[in-house]
């Protein structure tokens, strides 16, 4: 699965590891995070993130 990155703070998100603080269990993809799902970092909007190529 790809790890995507938030623009704004360099964020991380890795699907791998899902996102604890948000209750996003690991091998969640970022495409299957809810809508109104934020940056744990920085609070900002999923549509700021973009794609790490690996």
């Amino acid at each position: 699965m790809d790890k995507w990155k938030c623009t704004v703070c360099d964020y991380v998100y890795d699907p791998e590891l899902g996102d604890k603080s948000a209750g996003i269990p690991p091998g969640t993809a970022f495409e299957d995070l809810p809508d109104e799902w934020v940056c744990p970092i920085c609070g900002a909007d999923k549509d700021v993130f973009e794609k790490m190529i690996p």
